[in-house]
């Protein structure tokens, strides 16, 4: 089995993916403000919460299939406070009943992501995110966070609640947390530094350099080569 890691659309989530490993090894898991519910072929299922830092894994010979929630989404499906899961890895079966069902159906399914999906949007039906996320999401950064409260009609203090339990951190960190998801995006792409350092609003390559150290642990050309 060759190592191989494919992203695919899942309707109403960011995506669904499937990692596979012939042989164990380490991998590092940088910051992206979602959440992702994950079932490996070993039998786990569990909760990786939204990161502040790189998170460094083990990995063992087999498949991981995932679903991935796009930001302020994960706390609707999961039903616990973002801020919960902040940098933690939790077994499912403590935020969603039945969750042995839930294997079972996994572990018999040619196609575990899309039985993960199901699962999801059925929760999300019956738990919607919040609204005010999704405008967070598409506004944090371009506008002071005192401007965006007014723009939203609430106050920083409410903002920054609201943020805390959507995205797991508050406005400033998020922004920061998906800028610097986008730069490592366009870098995986092969777009040069520099012009990342501009489209992605750094003051310059070295901010974006520093930033990306501090966030991932490894520079940038490291982290993508990885």
């Amino acid at each position: 089995m060759p190592d191989t890691y494919v992203e695919r659309p899942a309707a109403g989530l960011d995506c669904a993916w499937r990692r596979a490993a012939a042989e164990p090894g380490v991998g590092r898991v940088v910051p992206d403000g979602r959440t992702d519910v994950i079932w490996s072929s070993s039998g786990r299922l569990f909760v990786a919460g939204p990161d502040t830092r790189a998170h460094i894994t083990t990995t063992e010979p087999g498949e991981l299939h995932g679903v991935r929630f796009g930001p302020g989404v994960g706390p609707a499906v999961l039903g616990v406070p973002a801020h919960v899961l902040r940098d933690q890895r939790v077994p499912l079966a403590e935020l969603w009943p039945d969750t042995e069902a839930l294997g079972d159906a996994l572990a018999a399914a040619d196609d575990p992501c899309a039985v993960l999906a199901d699962a999801a949007r059925a929760r999300l039906r019956a738990s919607p995110p919040d609204p005010l996320a999704a405008a967070v999401a598409a506004t944090v950064g371009r506008t002071p966070v005192a401007a965006l409260a007014d723009d939203l009609g609430v106050s920083t203090r409410q903002l920054h609640r609201r943020s805390l339990d959507a995205f797991g951190y508050g406005p400033k960190t998020l922004h920061r947390v998906l800028r610097f998801d986008h730069a490592v995006k366009l870098a995986r792409r092969g777009v040069a530094f520099a012009d990342i350092a501009h489209r992605t609003g750094y003051a310059d390559q070295a901010h974006l350099s520093r930033d990306v150290k501090d966030l991932a642990g490894v520079p940038l050309g490291q982290l993508i080569r990885s």
